[in-house]
């Protein structure tokens, strides 16, 4: 196994990373990357992505801009956690195996704490248990006792759907001055685990819900489950909704499909779904309410963090429910400075992590 610090400083999504190291091992066939963004709060938490990138540069931009999103949305969770990503470049339905994972942990293990790893695109539970196995800097294995006294699994991604539903409130009373949910069109791009947790809760508040995925059997299963309606994937964004509500992989809002969105919300799960700044500034200009993605799906990230620190359902739930608080007050601020909810979310998370005051939320 090779184990290498990468010199990224010159790459275009590089933010003051602390430190990227890659990983190769022949044995098992594992080529990865870990990016450590700030660690001011405490140690870099997230997840491990498997992805089939077309190019080791395309998994270096992938890791560094997920880690500094990490280090923002724990900032603005109020957690004592720094940031960090983790991709391994494979194909997670062709090439996932036991040495590979193993040797992931073994990666995971060298850097020694200040890295700990999660589930996240092309991982699952056992993944991360079978890590465990190489290090115990892991998040998100432990089974969970709910408040109504029944178990879970250690996946996040309940969670994370329940504060995108919290942040959708929040974003339709902002718009609406009021949060209900009945009546409301709701597109959900992506119906993984987060999309489909988010839209059966739509749907039992009174929402009518259109998905749309590239999965087939993730359509199968949700229309087996929900009474929703299937658009094309290519056409869910032009849909006359409410919300928009992207929950795939990031890069969603774009300058092809920025002028595309008819909602006036776009309130959603996936990570980076900014294409870059411009994107938030023209949501803005738009007229569109926009909720920073890494303010309104920090449900996942609060709910492995009281796994860690001893957990307890009543508490996490409270800890989600602040996501609206959170959202509110930086729309709040995106009205009063006359800029995107995006800068506004930057500001106050740096704050926070970087210990310095700034302007927008003096």
């Amino acid at each position: 196994m090779i184990i290498e610090e990468v010199d990224v400083s010159g790459h275009e999504d590089f933010a003051n990373h602390e430190k990227v190291m890659k990983c190769f091992d022949k044995s098992s066939g594992l080529l990865a990357y870990i990016a450590i963004h700030n660690l001011n709060l405490g140690p870099a938490l997230g997840g491990c992505r498997i992805w089939p990138y077309l190019s080791e540069a395309d998994a270096i931009t992938d890791v560094l801009r997920l880690s500094k999103g990490m280090t923002y949305k724990s900032a603005l969770a109020n957690l004592a956690l720094g940031g960090g990503k983790a991709v391994i470049i494979a194909d997670p339905k062709t090439m996932k195996t036991e040495s590979l994972i193993r040797a992931m942990g073994r990666f995971v293990e060298s850097l020694n704490g200040q890295y700990i790893t999660a589930e996240d695109s092309g991982t699952n539970v056992e993944d991360l248990k079978l890590m465990s196995e190489e290090t115990s800097f892991i998040a998100g294995v432990q089974d969970k006792k709910l408040s109504d006294g029944s178990e879970a699994t250690g996946d996040p991604s309940p969670a994370t759907a329940y504060g995108v539903f919290v942040g959708i409130k929040a974003s339709l009373k902002q718009k609406y001055t009021n949060d209900s949910l009945d009546g409301i069109r709701v597109a959900v791009q992506g119906v993984g685990n987060v999309g489909r947790n988010l839209s059966k809760m739509l749907v039992d508040a009174g929402a009518s819900v259109m998905v749309s995925d590239t999965y087939q059997p993730a359509l199968d299963r949700i229309t087996n489950e929900l009474d929703v309606s299937v658009v094309a994937n290519e056409d869910i964004v032009q849909q006359k909704v409410d919300v928009y509500s992207p929950c795939a992989l990031g890069g969603a809002l774009n300058m092809n499909t920025l002028v595309e969105i008819q909602a006036p919300i776009v309130a959603g799960a996936a990570n980076n779904q900014l294409s870059n700044q411009g994107a938030g500034d023209y949501l803005f200009h738009k007229g569109i309410i926009y909720a920073p993605d890494y303010v309104i799906n920090t449900g996942g990230i609060i709910d492995i963090f009281y796994e860690r620190e001893g957990y307890d359902h009543k508490k996490v739930m409270n800890h989600i429910d602040g996501i609206g608080a959170t959202l509110a007050d930086i729309f709040r601020l995106s009205v009063e400075q006359k800029a995107s909810t995006q800068l506004m979310a930057d500001r106050l998370a740096e704050s926070r992590f970087l210990g310095e005051l700034r302007d927008a939320v003096a």
